[in-house]
């Protein structure tokens, strides 16, 4: 079952690494992993997507409750959330008729053209992992992807409900 873990944790030289550590002690594969400072300097919130067995996945989170650093862990997908990923993608339109597919089907998933070369279009786009996948598929039948770039989940739980000290 696919998960999302949100963890706030103390802004601390090794702190992410010991969190990753947990994960890797199990075996238990993390499919992304984004992290970055809170509006408090001093906290830092890491998002965790993975994938695996419910009753490792519940000792892992105890253990990273029991960590010195963490602050607070919560599971998103016990609750009404939302999530979304940041893809930058680079696409080959060498002719009009490519420039014309990649303008068209970037409208249609409501990206934004954010760089264009001579014969390379960015474009960047958000939305959850499916609509990411979506797009690379539609546009690869069009134009060849030149390169690609994900930043991984980030979620944050629907309502009062808020992940803070």
């Amino acid at each position: 079952m696919r998960r999302i873990l949100a963890i706030l944790l103390e802004n601390e030289p090794g702190s992410l690494s010991r969190i990753v550590g947990l994960f890797s002690q199990r075996a238990f594969n993390i499919e992304s992993l984004t992290v970055a400072p809170t509006e408090d300097t001093s906290l830092s919130r890491i998002t965790i997507a993975t994938t695996g067995d419910d009753k490792v996945l519940e000792q892992i989170v105890k253990q990273v409750n029991k960590l010195v650093d963490v602050i607070k862990i919560t599971d998103l997908t016990e609750r009404s959330h939302v999530e979304r990923e940041l893809l930058l993608i680079k696409l080959l339109a060498m002719n009009d008729k490519s420039r014309t597919e990649v303008k068209r089907i970037t409208d249609i998933f409501r990206g934004s053209i954010i760089d264009i070369g001579k014969q390379v279009y960015t474009v960047q786009l958000t939305g959850d992992a499916d609509k990411l996948n979506a797009f690379i598929d539609a546009v690869s039948n069009e134009t060849e992807v030149i390169e690609s770039v994900r930043s991984g989940t980030v979620g944050i739980a629907r309502g009062e409900k808020a992940l803070r000290v």
